[in-house]
């Protein structure tokens, strides 16, 4: 069964509305994770009342559940449900089972169309990232001849290692009588919207290991001190008409076509593999500027070189960041859920649990984004800058 995020989680998206505002414009950490905790109630709250008015609607019997594309949980899954609401006082790590895992994943980039331009891996808790660029001269000569030219492979790694991001999962104790169905959705809901907002947004803006963060879109990797620094703005897109926003987005391309491995020049095909990233406000102004009016009295958006635009709420506002998709890689752990049974942590009528997920991800080098200034003819902006730096 699928919650959906509609008009029934407005306070969940009015406090997800407010701890973005407070990222864009600098907060400190503090007053983010008071924030961040806000956004988690609400959609804790918003999430039991839509499973109470389901439960009133809908009628139990499997084979209707079924058909409105209820999932079908395993033994394993069932048993794991079955313990969040029985077994009390358990306070032992419970790994979630790997097939929950695999659908919050599934439903966090197909709701979350940002997450969709970025790669999500599983991987262990400790990875490299082992790439090999053939070298060498191939050698021209006769069809019978001795072959007189070998091709080498010069391998990098990039290191991975895992961090750990942890948020709440509340389960209100009435929820047991909606049945696990219900209770594999509410889990799976929470899990896989604290998860976006925060790869959302460490996608972004993320600080880098030093504070046991990703490395966002939006920052330089010191190549030999690891330090993470902003990114400066490579440029303003206007878009004022069609030449001029053909030539933007060209000279855009060529930049992110160019870098610089082992101290070479390097150049890579980037159409149609580019994003551009801008605050949701921000996508109604840029989109605008490429949407026309077909015969039919259709509106169509083209954009030059197959770039696509992708809204984040964590981008600041009169700010774009373009980016190559591939070349951005957040890797991830296993998902587990531990049951704490603290008084500090009590909330009324409601079981408390962790959920931990080891994940980290940066770009692929330093080049794969670029940070632009945007002056759209008639966007309004209040013009926020970062100052952090690893």
């Amino acid at each position: 069964m699928t919650i959906t995020f509609g008009e029934a989680m407005k306070n969940y998206q009015d406090k997800k509305a407010e701890l973005a505002e407070l990222v864009v414009n600098g907060a400190n950490d503090e007053e983010q994770k008071e924030a961040f905790s806000n956004m988690m109630d609400a959609l804790t709250n918003d999430l039991f009342d839509e499973v109470k008015r389901s439960v009133s609607d809908d009628n139990y019997d499997s084979s209707i559940l079924n058909a409105r594309g209820a999932n079908q949980l395993t033994t394993e899954e069932k048993k794991f449900y079955n313990a969040l609401t029985t077994d009390v006082g358990y306070k032992e790590e419970a790994l979630l089972p790997e097939t929950v895992v695999t659908r919050v994943f599934e439903d966090l980039e197909k709701e979350h169309p940002f997450l969709q331009t970025i790669n999500i891996a599983t991987m262990g808790m400790r990875t490299r990232i082992i790439e090999a660029d053939p070298e060498g001269q191939v050698v021209w000569g006769k069809v019978f001849g001795a072959i007189q030219g070998q091709l080498d492979a010069v391998f990098t790694e990039r290191d991975l290692t895992l961090g750990k991001a942890t948020c709440y999962v509340v389960v209100p104790k009435d929820l047991k009588d909606a049945g696990v169905t219900w209770i594999d959705s509410f889990v799976r809901a929470q899990i896989q919207e604290a998860y976006a907002v925060a790869f959302e947004k460490m996608a972004i803006e993320g600080r880098g290991r030093q504070q046991n963060e990703p490395v966002g879109l939006t920052k330089n990797i010191d190549a030999e001190t690891g330090a993470v620094t902003d990114k400066a703005s490579s440029g303003t897109f206007t878009f004022v008409d069609a030449d001029t926003s053909i030539k933007e987005v060209r000279d855009m391309l060529a930049k992110l076509s160019v870098y610089t491995k082992n101290g070479d020049t390097r150049y890579r095909n980037v159409r149609s593999q580019v994003a551009i990233a801008v605050n949701p406000v921000d996508a109604l102004y840029a989109e605008s500027s490429f949407m026309k009016v077909t015969e039919n009295n259709v509106y169509v958006t083209a954009t030059p070189f197959g770039v696509q635009f992708v809204e984040n709420d964590f981008v600041p506002q009169g700010k774009a960041v373009a980016y190559i998709k591939k070349n951005y890689t957040i890797g991830v752990g296993g998902d587990k859920l531990v049951r704490e049974y603290k008084e500090t942590l009590a909330i009324e009528d409601c079981d408390l649990y962790t959920a931990k997920q080891f994940a980290y991800g940066e770009p692929k080098d330093n080049t794969s984004s670029l940070v632009y200034d945007l002056n759209i003819e008639g966007m309004t902006t209040t013009t926020t800058t970062s100052t952090t730096t690893a």
